[in-house]
């Protein structure tokens, strides 16, 4: 958690931007990203001149040569602001060292390659390196907070539909799913990389004593997290985010995930966590064809369910942001892909989420659809919540309040057993599969919630008239005394 201390450091950084003349937070976060790769690089080297001194050994894989000292952030941080700016900006300088960097630095450097520096001038320039310098990020989970806080300032929404996933509805759907040891996590809309570092939360604190053994650390930083993101600005800013969490080297894909570019991905991922984008549709022509032939469609929405069931093993499961017309949609296609979900495959939940916990980047319905691949069905009832209040006001303002439903979906998704006794009334309850198809598959929670209307009962009309006249009476009496007072006057 951070301390008010640092979240003003991160305040007076976003100010120096703004008044710099730099104001669209996503360019501000792209360019902060690039200041804490190049002080990371140090960090490596001096840790990797350490280990040297150490072992009296020369330096394992270093990033900088002796020649290129200079550019490393320890040796220029304290430059003035004009030959700081030269260094950075000048052929070879520490910019374009950054950009061509090897794989010595990690898989990560593979990203920054397209990078632009759009610091305008060098007080900016020196403000904010010595602002980051001064920020104390001395472990893993400060330095993930810091970026977190970072990212919580992205207030508009990205094109093609894409926005940020707020983290206590990220935070849901990990628990609900609660990663194991052994799974290969995959989003494959990754964004900023929400679900990963989730994710990857999890597993540290659930399996922490796990740590200690190779080949689970091995694991868990190069074949547990796989994200896919088209965006360069966006895998570059989850890049950072992976590696402040403390991922090494997860798989990130920088590809159109319904693309033909990305078709040799499938049945790779045992557990996925999206938040695919819903906006618009696409042409025939830019999808992989094995998409289509899954749900012939041009939605994205319903593209990405059938891309995260070709990549799912068997037995893989996933929990998917939807928006609601994905669970009532009469389209062909919308009844397939929820057919192909029930009768192929076993569908599990269907949390209904109000309208707001998007705002301010949308107001859009959405709902969680859970499931497991298996190729061979296996829905018997699926479970159903209607969720009233995320702990946040459902307005643009979305500031926190008491009334939370996230605890208690979590209780109950893992207490499903007890669920069956629910009445239809309840705010949770169990749907069998039969009745789903026999109203056309349609997963909307309205179609199978009762709702009980109170009954109330009203005075006979007679007596509501005498008490609309006693109401006149004293009407009057008290006019008439008004009048009396202010003739007296």
């Amino acid at each position: 958690m951070l301390t008010g201390e640092k979240r003003s450091q991160i305040d007076r950084i976003w100010n120096a931007f703004w008044t710099g003349g730099i104001s669209n937070p996503l360019t501000v976060i792209e360019q902060v990203t690039y200041l804490l790769f190049i002080k990371r690089l140090d960090d490596q080297h001096t840790a990797r001149e350490k280990k040297s001194v150490l072992l009296q050994k020369p330096i394992e894989n270093p990033i900088y040569s002796d020649e290129q000292q200079h550019l490393r952030w320890s040796r220029f941080k304290d430059r003035e602001a004009e030959d700081m700016y030269r260094l950075f900006t000048q052929q070879d300088g520490v910019f374009d060292f950054m950009k061509t960097l090897g794989g010595e630095a990690g898989n990560y450097v593979q990203f920054m390659k397209g990078a632009t520096f759009m610091i305008p001038t060098p007080r900016l320039l020196a403000q904010v390196v010595d602002m980051i310098n001064n920020l104390q990020m001395d472990d893993r989970d400060t330095k993930g907070d810091v970026y977190e806080y970072l990212l919580s300032k992205i207030a508009t929404a990205g094109q093609n539909g894409q926005f940020r996933t707020p983290r206590h509805l990220i935070k849901m759907m990990v628990d609900i799913m609660q990663p194991q040891p052994d799974d290969t996590i995959w989003d494959p809309s990754a964004g900023s990389f929400g679900f990963l570092v989730a994710s990857a939360e999890y597993v540290q604190k659930a399996y922490e004593d796990r740590f200690t053994e190779a080949d689970f650390r091995a694991h868990f930083n190069e074949q547990m997290f796989v994200g896919t993101e088209f965006d360069a600005t966006m895998i570059r800013i989850g890049a950072m985010n992976m590696m402040l969490h403390g991922i090494e080297n997860p798989q990130l894909i920088f590809k159109d995930s319904l693309s033909e570019a990305n078709a040799d991905f499938a049945e790779k991922a045992s557990l996925v966590l999206a938040n695919p984008p819903f906006k618009g549709s696409l042409d025939h022509d830019a999808v992989e064809r094995t998409l289509l032939s899954m749900v012939n469609t041009k939605k994205t929405e319903l593209l990405f369910l059938a891309l995260i069931l070709r990549g799912l093993k068997i037995g893989g499961r996933a929990a998917v942001i939807v928006p609601d017309g994905v669970l009532f949609g009469s389209s062909n296609a919308h009844v397939e892909i929820r057919k192909q979900l029930i009768d192929r495959h076993q569908l599990q939940g269907v949390i209904s989420m109000p309208s707001g916990v998007f705002k301010p980047y949308a107001g859009v319905s959405t709902a969680v659809l859970i499931f497991t691949k298996t190729n061979s069905g296996g829905t018997d009832h699926v479970w159903f919540y209607d969720m009233k209040a995320d702990g946040y006001s459902l307005d643009d303002k979305r500031q926190e309040m008491a009334l939370n439903d996230i605890p208690d979906i979590i209780s109950r998704w893992h207490n499903r057993a007890s669920e069956i006794a629910r009445s239809r009334t309840d705010t949770s309850f169990l749907v069998p599969v039969a009745e789903i198809r026999s109203n056309n598959y349609d997963l909307s929670i309205n179609r199978y919630k009762e709702v009980v209307y109170e009954e109330k009962t009203y005075d006979a009309p007679e007596i509501i008239i005498e008490h609309i006249k006693s109401l006149d009476k004293k009407r009057k009496e008290a006019l008439e005394e008004l009048e009396k007072m202010l003739a007296e006057d």
